[in-house]
């Protein structure tokens, strides 16, 4: 038996502090009526089916439960996931899964601009296309793309894994195609499991960092070298005031 919130006659708030006092169970939420901040902040095993479209930070801060969304969302679903699954099954818009640290979030439609922005172990599925500058400066976790990859993919990427079925208009800075290996094949089937949408791990190409932005390079010593000769010659503070006050403290 599942617990019904009708948010025509129930304020969110009475919903939201329902669902975080709550250890475990079901509820179904019916005319969300693109509200913001619905689901944030769940932290127990529970699992919340929301019948209708929603508005910004649906399931933000997102933890251990799962919630399911029958509509669109809108600006930073799933925003800090931290474990556990989100789930809608039409579109998002901007900055999906951004800065999450675990879990899945999966969006069987399309998603806007800067999905998986600074992403730092969440797992993505997306299952048509998405936005420009998609996994900026992403530090861990994969998001998968059915679709195609708008812009700038990738953008000043660290250590997370994309890949692309479809096609990709341009990669950002430092990202670069890189070879699909049994483990990343493996890792893709198995998101592809998770997510139920229907691909095959070898339809993808892998993309992640060039490693060019945040290492050193040795090609670099002899700017570092001159850098450090002109500050040490440089007088001191105390050197320039007695050469302004005639040597007088």
């Amino acid at each position: 038996m599942s617990t019904t919130f009708d948010l025509a006659n129930t304020t969110l708030r009475e919903l939201n502090l329902a669902l975080h006092q709550a250890t475990s169970g079901e509820f179904l939420v019916r005319n969300p009526r693109g509200v913001n901040a619905l689901a944030a902040g769940v932290n127990s095993e529970i699992t919340v089916e929301v019948d209708g479209s929603v508005g910004y930070y649906c399931a933000g801060m997102h933890k251990l439960g799962t919630v399911r969304v029958d509509g669109n969302a809108g600006t930073g679903l799933a925003e800090n996931i931290m474990s556990g699954t989100v789930r809608i099954t039409g579109s998002a818009t901007m900055s999906a899964g951004a800065t999450g640290h675990g879990g899945l979030v999966v969006i069987e439609g399309n998603a806007g601009a800067r999905c998986g922005i600074s992403m730092k172990g969440v797992d993505i599925v997306v299952g048509g296309n998405v936005g420009h500058m998609s996994a900026f400066m992403a530090q861990a976790g994969n998001l998968v793309v059915l679709g195609d990859a708008a812009a700038d993919l990738g953008d000043s990427i660290y250590e997370a894994n994309i890949f692309v079925r479809g096609d990709v208009e341009s990669l950002g800075a430092d990202c670069e195609q890189k070879e699909l290996k049994p483990k990343h094949r493996e890792t893709l089937g198995e998101l592809l499991a998770a997510s139920g949408l229907a691909a095959k791990p070898e339809e993808f190409r892998r993309f992640g960092s060039a490693r060019k932005l945040y290492n050193f390079h040795a090609d670099d010593i002899d700017a570092e070298l001159i850098d450090a000769e002109l500050i040490e010659a440089e007088p001191s503070a105390a050197e320039r005031l007695a050469g302004l006050t005639g040597g007088q403290p």
